[in-house]
Parts: C-alpha cells; sequence; structure tokens
C-alpha cells in the first residue's frame, strides 16, 4: 500500500516522479493554490497561463500533467482541481483536499514517488490529503493476470511525500498514523466487497476476521450453523439454508481499560444474493457480491478503533450467510422464529438482510451498550431516494440521527436523515406471525428501518445506515473513490468512536 512520508524538502530538490500541485477554479480561469508557490516561481509565475493554454479550468477533479521546470529533479508537474476558490479568509476544506489527492493518486499509478505540495496549513490537512492520496491509489486486480495490486498494467503509487508537513511535529505524525489506520482498513473491506463470492462466504469471511483479531488483540467469537441451531437464530439460519455455504454470526470485540462507554456496530454480511426463491432477475444479481459491504464496514471500524487505541469499547457484530435458492431454502410464506422470539412471516426471500440483522440487533440489544449502530446495503428504495453517492440514516432518536449525519459530513461521507413513519408499521401485520418482513411498497427503505427497529432492545439508542447507493460503484471513479467496493461507512463508524471515546457523543 502507499507509504507516507512529511517532507520539509523544496519542491525543486525532492527526488520524485512527480510533483502534485493544487489548482482552483477562479472567476477569471484557474488560479494556483497555495503550497505551490515554489512551483510557480520556476515557471517565472506563469503557472496558471501554462494550465489555462493546456485547457485546465481547476474544476474538482482535474489533472493537467506537464513537464517540470529547469533545475526540479522530479520530471513532471501533475495539476490537479480543488474546485471553486475559497471565499476570503477560507482555507480549503478538508473534502476538497481528499478528493483532489485521490485523483492526483490515481493519476498517477505505476509512479514509485510524488510529492504533494497541496494546500496543508495544519494536521488535519495533511491528514485530509494523505486519506484522499492512500484511498486513491487503491487498485483490485488480484484476479487479473498482473496482478499484485497493479492497475491497468501499473502498480499503485508507491509512495507520497506531504511537502509542508511537519516531521517532528507531534499533531502532524498523529495525523498520519490516524489516516494510515484508516484507510488500510477501509482498503482492507474494499478489497472484500470486491472479491468474488465463490472465494468469499460466511466461512471464510469469518477466517479473514479470526486472522485480524489475532493480529491486532481483539477477541474473535463465530457462531456456525450449529451454534446457531442450539442459540434459536431463525433469521440467519432461514437465510443461509438455501445454501451449501453455511452462515455465521461473527462477533469482535475491542476492549480499553480506560473506556466509559460502549458501542455496538451490526452489519449485513450476505456474501452473494440471489434473492433466494423470490429470485432477482437477470441485470439485478450481477453485482450482488456486494451485499456484504456493511458487514465490511462493521469489520474495518473495529480493526481501525481497536488500531488507535480508542477510549471506547467497540462491539461489531456480522450477520453473515448466502441468500440461494434450493430445495431447502426459505419459502415465501414461511414463518421463521427469529432470536429474540418473535416470529416473521416471509412474504419476500430478497428482503433478507432485515432478517439476519434481526437477530444480530436482538443479540448485540443483550449486552445493553450505549448505541447501536447498523450498517447494510438494505434496499433499492433508498437508492431510488437518495442516488448513488448518499446513505439514508434513520434512528429511534433525533438528536442521535443528527449526530450521525454530522459526524458523517466530518469525514467527507455524504449521508441524509430520514424518518420513521409510524402509519407504515400497519403495512407489516401478518395474519399468520407477529410481523411480516415485507410492507407497503412505497417508502421501502423507511420500513425496512421499521422492521428493524423492533429488534432492538428496550431503552437503546439505535440507528440504521442504509449504505446501498455508495456501497458499490458501478461507474466511473471520481475523487478518492474507485470503481467496485468502496468501503462507504467505515470513516463514519470510526468517527462515531472516536467522539464517544472523547465525550462528545450521546
Amino acid at each position: 500500500m502507499t507509504a507516507l512520508t512529511l517532507s520539509t524538502a523544496a519542491a525543486s530538490g525532492l527526488r520524485a516522479d512527480a510533483i502534485v500541485v493544487g489548482v482552483a477554479k477562479g472567476p477569471k480561469g484557474p488560479v494556483v493554490a497555495p503550497g505551490a508557490e515554489a512551483v510557480d516561481k520556476a515557471y517565472d509565475g506563469g503557472l496558471a497561463g501554462i494550465l489555462e493554454t493546456l485547457g485546465a479550468t481547476g474544476g474538482e477533479g482535474e489533472v493537467t500533467k506537464l513537464p517540470a521546470p529547469s533545475g526540479f529533479k522530479a520530471p513532471v508537474v501533475v495539476a490537479v482541481g480543488l474546485g471553486a476558490v475559497p471565499e476570503k479568509d477560507d482555507t480549503y476544506g478538508a473534502e476538497a483536499l481528499r478528493r483532489a489527492a485521490g485523483a492526483a493518486a490515481r493519476a498517477l499509478a505505476g509512479a514509485k514517488k510524488a510529492a504533494f505540495a497541496l494546500p496543508i496549513s495544519d494536521s488535519a490537512d495533511a491528514g485530509a490529503v494523505a486519506e484522499g492520496a492512500r484511498l486513491g491509489a487503491y487498485a483490485f486486480d488480484a484476479y487479473k493476470e498482473n496482478g499484485n495490486g497493479a492497475k491497468n498494467g501499473k502498480a499503485p503509487l508507491g509512495e507520497v511525500a506531504l511537502i509542508g508537513g511537519k516531521p517532528r511535529d507531534a499533531a502532524y505524525k498523529a495525523a498520519i498514523a490516524r489516516a494510515t489506520a484508516v484507510t488500510e482498513e477501509l482498503n482492507r473491506a474494499r478489497d472484500l466487497i470486491n472479491t468474488p463470492p465463490n472465494d468469499l462466504n460466511p466461512e471464510s469471511f469469518a477466517a479473514v476476521v479470526s486472522a485480524a483479531g489475532k493480529e491486532h488483540g481483539i477477541k474473535v467469537q463465530v457462531l456456525d450453523e450449529r451454534a446457531l441451531e442450539k442459540g434459536g437464530y431463525g433469521g440467519i439460519l432461514g437465510v443461509g439454508k438455501g445454501s451449501a455455504a453455511g452462515p455465521r454470526l461473527v462477533k469482535l470485540s475491542y476492549t480499553s481499560a480506560k473506556a466509559t462507554k460502549h458501542l455496538a456496530f451490526v452489519g449485513k454480511g450476505i456474501t452473494y444474493d440471489s434473492g433466494g426463491i423470490s429470485l432477482k432477475p437477470a441485470g439485478h444479481n450481477e453485482t450482488m457480491k456486494c451485499d456484504m459491504s456493511g458487514a465490511a464496514a462493521v469489520f474495518a471500524a473495529v480493526v481501525a478503533a481497536a488500531r488507535l487505541g480508542l477510549e471506547v469499547n467497540v462491539t461489531g457484530w456480522l450477520a453473515l450467510a448466502e441468500n440461494m435458492p434450493s430445495g431447502s431454502a426459505t419459502r415465501p410464506g414461511d414463518v421463521l422464529r427469529m432470536y429474540s422470539g418473535k416470529t416473521v412471516e416471509v412474504l419476500n426471500t430478497d428482503a433478507e438482510g432485515r432478517l439476519v440483522l434481526a437477530d444480530a440487533l436482538w443479540k448485540a440489544s443483550e449486552e445493553k451498550p450505549d448505541a447501536i449502530i447498523d450498517v447494510a446495503t438494505l434496499t433499492g428504495a433508498m437508492v431510488l431516494a437518495l442516488g448513488n453517492r448518499t446513505f439514508g440514516v434513520m434512528a429511534n432518536d433525533d438528536a442521535f440521527r443528527a449526530s450521525i449525519v454530522e459526524a458523517a459530513e466530518e469525514v467527507g461521507e455524504e449521508s441524509w436523515p430520514m424518518p420513521l413513519p409510524e402509519h407504515l408499521r400497519k403495512g407489516m401485520d401478518s395474519p399468520t406471525a407477529d410481523i411480516a418482513n415485507m410492507g407497503e411498497r412505497m417508502g421501502g427503505g423507511l420500513v425496512a428501518g421499521l422492521f428493524l427497529r423492533e429488534f432492538v432492545g428496550e431503552g437503546i439508542t439505535w440507528a440504521h445506515l442504509d449504505i446501498a447507493g455508495p456501497a458499490f460503484n458501478e461507474a466511473g471513479p471520481f475523487g478518492y473513490t474507485p470503481k467496485g467496493g468502496t468501503g462507504s461507512a467505515v470513516r463514519t463508524l470510526v468517527r462515531l468512536a472516536e467522539l464517544t471515546a472523547a465525550g462528545d457523543l450521546g
């Protein structure tokens, strides 16, 4: 993975394959951003004019390459767009820096080292650039002939030197350490999401988690089919029994001796979703390896919390199953007795995520955490409502929901608060069971949230993140977001853990 260093060296004297500078979109053309003064001076103050001649505007994510000035040890200057010039006295936002760094890092695939001379005014800016560069350099080519993390035959950018960083400053070093831990775990989540379902099933996913637990001092417990049967986990078993690959419930426990709060994260982990007997049509099942993105996010967030040594106890619950049609699969009309004791009439086997989450939520509730947050690629309805880049946030506490949306915005993830309208609950009434797994079609994402709420322990603060839109990017890469698995919600969960440790959440 791309290495990170802080550098006080002058841009002209730094040995690298390229120097990355920022350019913004001004009212009269491109404007060279702070951090690139030395580079601009070497062009006799004409860098903006050269870039404009080459067609650059400073628009977000725009990348323009040009020969470096005479005397520079790097042969190429890469100008990356930051978007609009900030208002007077404002600085470039962290997300603008992340996206620019990501676009530049992706454009530099194949290079061994690049020096980033982007506008860094403090340690937070350095952390944002570091995050963006490492996330933008990500590649998943494990199944291609060139392999070894190569992108179109080129390996990811090998090293990023942040010019303007302060190598001896504790705040800068902490920012780089945080960026390293979070991006490594987020990219691990991306790897899992991108892994084909013939190689990633509940058992192999659990094995990856167990190995990571040993590496980072996290206690891992895996319940297999026999343990799930004995425990009465009817939701997870009901979804998984149609597959030859049995389901699992995985618990990760990170504990801090100084913790006073306990967070529980619950992730949907359907390693492949065919829809079951309610089979998905062609055109809707080709990317369903990504239906375990919620579990991947929870896994990554717990490991990141452990690596950062956060003073909060964090428990992760991964509800893992493969949803397949077969003679043993759950049928529409079947009734499942859940771990909570409630019965659920299954009207649609393609509404399976809420069934596995229900068992995990009730199990997580038994430990009486201060808050539970579940993450799932749950409904197509949420994608219709919010599009492909924004996840929906529902909760049983409006203030908690607002805190999550604020935390997501802080780390650069787009989210939107969604309601839980009580009138939609009646649509899940069943003549046969306590509740049905389907309700009204309109507002289907909200109906799913109401279903999950039924399985949260009394008095426990809870939120539901429906990441169905942003979890898997089927379009082209942008900013630091690649095509394929994105690692959506990882950074939000880590930030929530940090806020809880600091006493600033709940």
